[in-house]
């Protein structure tokens, strides 16, 4: 993606430019000096006093179309939690289960996670389950872990 296609593009989100969100007016192109547009002849056509009037005119306006922008994101962002949350299947246990937690390179990076090692650690056993789907776990030494979100956690058939 080229630098003027960012800079230009409108974004879905914010339904604006981002270049137009920071200084108030839509960017002119190199393109645009060479081919003469509709609204570069306008600009050029007028006044120092109706060209800094206009300008005060939209940067009075900037304001109103940032929040416009503010509101679309905002409105985007619960369509897609939306659409996301719809797929999600949550996972409850309860105190005494035993469940597996997946492996996660980042957080466990002193356990070796090689192509043919288990995804999963070894049991543990559910010690405190809380109402935001939160879990402290015990694992076969005793040893306390946790809280861990459920969604890092699958039920133990053993």
């Amino acid at each position: 993606m080229t630098i003027w296609k960012k800079l230009c593009g409108h974004r879905t989100p914010t339904q604006a430019t981002p270049y137009s969100l920071i200084y108030g007016v839509e960017a002119v192109l190199p393109l645009e000096r060479q081919i003469p547009s509709l609204r570069l002849a306008i600009q050029e056509g007028i006044t120092d006093e109706e060209n800094a009037r206009l300008r005060l005119e939209e940067l009075e306006a900037f304001d109103e179309k940032r929040l416009e922008a503010q509101q679309s994101l905002e409105c985007y962002q619960v369509r897609l939690s939306r659409i996301f949350n719809k797929r999600v299947r949550p996972r409850f246990f309860q105190v005494g289960d035993q469940v597996l937690e997946v492996r996660r390179a980042i957080i466990n990076s002193h356990k070796p996670v090689g192509k043919f090692t288990s995804k999963w650690d070894v049991p543990y056993v559910v010690q405190e389950a809380y109402s935001s789907g939160a879990y402290k776990l015990l694992d076969e030494d005793g040893v306390r872990i946790g809280p861990i979100n459920g969604k890092f956690l699958k039920k133990y058939y053993p």
